[in-house]
C-alpha cells in the first residue's frame, strides 16, 4: 500500500526515519521538510566533529549482555528507551551503519565513532541513502501548521528547542509539552583559588548536590570559570530541572578520590608514614596534581610547609574530610554555549509507548529530541534518535 509521509525536521531522527520508511516500503512517498538550508547540520558538528553516534553500553549491561539501569543514561525517558531497545538496540545501530560501509571504532569508555573520526562520513552516508531511495528533500521550509500539510502521515522530528516558543507550531494540536531547559552544561563557580587551577584534570571524581539524590562519577576538568568534563556534564543532565528551578545557584560537593573518608584516611596514613621527613605539600597523592594537592591542604586549613611527622589526628581527619566532601557554590551554568542538548519537549504521556503515535491525533508521530527524552554525554542522545526513528518507521509501515 502506498503512503504519503511528511518528515518535519531533517536531523538525525528525521533522516533515519525517512530511509527506514523507504527501505520497508519502496512505494511510499516520503518528503523531508527542513527549516535550515541543509540536512543534518547538528550531526556534522556532534562529538567535536567526530560524531559519537552511539555507545557500547558496556557499563550498563548485566552478565548476559542485556542493557539495564537506563535511568543512569536517560534521566528523562529511560522506561520508554528500554522498551524501544527491543525494537532497535545500540547493537542494531552498529550493524546498521557497518552494513552501509561505515567502519566503526569503540573507545575504552564505550563511545563509538566512525573509524575516520569524521562526522561528515555519517552525514554523507545518510545523504547518499536519501538520494538513492528517492526521498524528496525540501530545505528552507519552516513548518508553522502541521494540519496544513497534504501528506497522510506526519512525523515530527524537529529536535530540542531552547524555549517554549519552539513548540508553538504544536499549540493548535493541544499537545502537552514539558518546558525545555538546557542539559549537558558546565558549572560556573566563582572561587579564585579553584579557578587558578584551570586545566587540571582529575581522572576519577564523584560530584554531587548536597541534600539531593543527584550524583555523578568520572573525569573532572577544572576551568577558569568553574568545572567541566564528563562528571560535570552528567551531573548537569541528572539535575537539569533542579538547577533550572534554583536559577543555577546550588552547592556542589566534590569527592576528589571517589573514596569514603575511612578509605581516604588509610591512604593518607600510609603515604604520610612513608614520608615522615617530607613536607606535606611535597608528597604524591595518586590522581591529584601537586597544585590541586596544595589547594586541598589550604582548604583544610593546614600549613603547606608542615612536615608529615608533625601532622596530628585532628588535622588528618580534617584533610580527609576535605578530600571527600569539598563543597563549592554553583552560581550559574557555563556561558560559552556548550549546551548541545535540551531536556523537555513533547510529554511522553501524549504518545503511544510502542509506536510513538500521538494519542490525540492519529497520523502524527514523534521521534528524536522533540520528545521529552534526553541523555548524558557519550553517544546516548544520538542512539535515542536512531531508536525512536526506527520505531516510528516500523509502526507506520507494518
Amino acid at each position: 500500500m502506498s503512503k504519503s509521509i511528511a518528515i518535519i525536521g531533517g536531523g538525525a531522527a528525521g533522516c533515519f526515519c525517512a530511509i527506514e520508511l523507504k527501505r520497508l516500503n519502496p512505494n511510499c512517498r516520503v518528503t523531508i521538510y527542513e527549516s535550515q538550508d541543509r540536512l543534518l547540520a547538528k550531526v556534522s558538528v556532534t562529538g567535536g566533529g567526530r560524531c559519537n553516534l552511539t555507545n557500547s553500553f558496556k557499563d550498563f549491561r548485566d552478565s548476559d549482555g542485556k542493557i539495564e539501569r537506563l535511568e543512569y543514561v536517560y534521566p528523562r525517558g529511560h522506561r520508554l528507551m528500554k522498551r524501544l531497545f527491543n525494537t532497535f538496540s545500540p547493537d542494531d545501530t552498529i550493524k546498521w551503519f557497518e552494513s552501509h560501509g561505515v567502519r566503526l571504532v569503540t573507545q575504552e569508555d564505550g563511545c563509538i565513532f566512525p573509524k575516520s573520526q569524521d562526522a561528515m562520513e555519517i552525514v554523507h552516508t545518510l545523504e547518499n541513502l536519501i538520494k538513492q531511495e528517492g526521498i524528496e528533500v525540501k530545505t528552507g521550509h519552516k513548518i508553522t501548521d502541521i494540519t496544513a500539510l497534504k501528506e497522510d502521515i506526519k512525523v515530527i522530528t524537529t529536535g530540542g528547542k531552547k524555549t517554549d516558543k519552539g513548540y508553538e507550531f504544536l499549540s493548535k494540536l493541544n499537545i502537552e509539552t514539558e518546558k525545555p531547559i538546557p542539559s549537558l552544561f558546565t558549572f560556573e563557580i566563582k572561587d579564585s583559588n579553584l579557578n587558578s587551577l584551570s586545566g587540571t584534570v582529575v581522572e576519577n571524581t564523584t560530584i554531587s548536590i548536597p541534600a539531593t539524590k543527584f550524583k555523578s562519577q568520572g573525569i573532572l576538568l577544572l576551568t577558569d570559570w568553574g568545572t567541566s568534563g564528563p562528571a560535570t556534564l552528567k551531573l548537569s543532565s541528572y539535575a537539569a530541572r533542579f538547577l533550572s528551578d534554583n536559577n543555577y545557584n546550588a552547592p556542589v560537593t566534590i569527592n576528589w578520590l571517589s573514596k569514603t573518608q575511612e578509605e581516604t584516611l588509610i591512604i593518607l596514613k600510609e603515604i604520610i608514614a612513608e614520608n615522615k621527613q617530607k613536607k606535606l605539600s611535597s608528597i604524591n597523592i595518586p590522581t591529584l596534581t601537586s597544585r590541586l594537592w596544595s589547594h586541598l591542604i589550604a582548604r583544610a586549613q593546614i600549613r603547606e610547609d608542615i612536615r608529615c611527622s608533625e601532622i596530628g589526628p585532628k588535622q588528618l581527619n580534617r584533610l580527609s574530610a576535605t578530600i571527600v566532601s569539598d563543597t563549592y557554590q554553583i552560581t550559574a551554568k557555563g556561558k560559552f554555549k556548550e549546551e548541545f542538548v535540551t531536556c523537555g519537549g513533547v510529554s511522553l504521556k501524549e504518545i503511544d509507548q510502542n509506536t510513538l503515535l500521538c494519542k490525540k491525533h492519529p497520523g502524527i508521530y514523534f521521534a528524536g529530541e522533540v520528545l521529552d527524552i534526553d541523555a548524558i554525554t557519550g553517544g546516548f542522545n544520538l542512539q535515542a534518535a536512531w531508536t525512536t526513528a526506527y520505531a516510528v518507521a516500523n509502526a507506520i509501515i507494518r
